[in-house]
């Protein structure tokens, strides 16, 4: 209306007319604005196959993503790095979107910059006791013949949790805090090693089990990371893997509470609560692994013990692997 001089008051030659005109020119050297299908579009590729990731998590100096079309890209938020479109060092950030010098926060995404491995010194960050993993030092691991290269390899970084950070969403259902080792309950910092893809990937399990007619709002994470020295000593370790993919930081053993009477919610309407109900999220993860081969990876089913009911491990290790019970994690 102000380009075609149909606000009262305003002609053709009217300053908010030539802004308008500028604003909705598709020839412009740059748009003055960042719309929301812009916002979308740079963060989308970041998400996951899921659409619910709500951090990225790499190595400082990377790139965050590839600039949009129209030349929208990626930035931090912070004065420190002038509005780098790479991870500037360690730590949380908050990101903006920007084209020239229109900016607009991104509010439910953050970067992640890990802290590099070789800060480690006598299976120590600080003061936080994480041990060493298998061939860390020089030995030999004896590795699956089925296994990516690289899903065996030590961390090559470990994201630090303050006690101020600890609930950090890196997805829709999950916080930095639900994959913590169960450890040194009084050390903070903490440091944490996760692969994003199997967030994802809970999280499309968790949207399968949604699309049955499961509540899934109350999931809750067992057992996520877990450090070497604590894989090895610490707490219960029957059935332990000497290569858990827990200390890879890509597995978790997960059950539905949403009932919070702490134990897995009845899955499958038998009016008991057992196996049988972890078996309805093994189905799960198989339909999502046919849907996502590039997620693929183990899901052990376990029944209800001393100190725990029901629940199922899921891994995205690069190979399927199935099993019930003690082993395999």
């Amino acid at each position: 209306m102000a380009v075609r001089g149909r606000l009262p008051g305003m002609g053709v030659g009217s300053t908010a007319a030539t802004m308008a005109a500028a604003l909705t020119n598709p020839d412009a050297a740059s748009t003055a604005y960042l719309t929301d299908a812009t916002l979308n579009a740079l963060v989308a590729p970041l998400r996951g196959a899921s659409g619910k990731l709500r951090v990225e998590i790499a190595a400082p100096g990377k790139p965050i993503a590839k600039p949009a079309a129209g030349g929208a890209t990626l930035r931090v938020e912070s004065s420190e790095s002038g509005g780098a479109s790479v991870v500037p060092r360690s730590g949380i950030f908050r990101l903006v979107a920007g084209i020239g010098r229109a900016l607009k926060p991104v509010g439910d995404f953050s970067l992640i910059g890990v802290v590099p491995r070789d800060v480690k010194r006598g299976g120590k960050i600080g003061l936080y006791y994480v041990g060493n993993w298998p061939g860390e030092n020089g030995g030999r691991v004896s590795t699956p013949s089925r296994a990516p290269p690289d899903r065996y390899q030590p961390p090559s970084g470990f994201i630090e949790v303050t006690a101020a950070t600890a609930d950090t969403r890196v997805s829709e259902h999950f916080t930095l805090r639900d994959f913590l080792t169960h450890d040194q309950p009084n050390v903070w910092p903490k440091y944490l090693v996760l692969q994003i893809r199997n967030v994802d990937k809970l999280e499309l399990v968790l949207t399968d089990l949604s699309q049955h007619g499961i509540d899934v709002s109350g999931v809750k994470v067992m057992s996520g990371f877990r450090s070497p020295q604590y894989n090895a000593g610490g707490g219960v370790t029957t059935g332990r893997a000497e290569l858990s993919r827990h200390m890879y930081g890509d597995a978790a053993d997960i059950f539905i509470d949403s009932n919070h009477d702490g134990v897995m919610d009845d899955l499958n309407h038998d009016g008991k609560i057992n196996i049988a109900d972890s078996r309805v999220i093994l189905a799960a993860v198989d339909r999502v692994e046919a849907a996502h081969p590039e997620l693929v990876g183990g899901a052990g089913v376990y029944p209800a013990e001393s100190g725990h009911g029901p629940f199922i491990h899921i891994d995205s290790r690069g190979y399927r692997a199935r099993w019930v019970g003690s082993g395999g994690g």
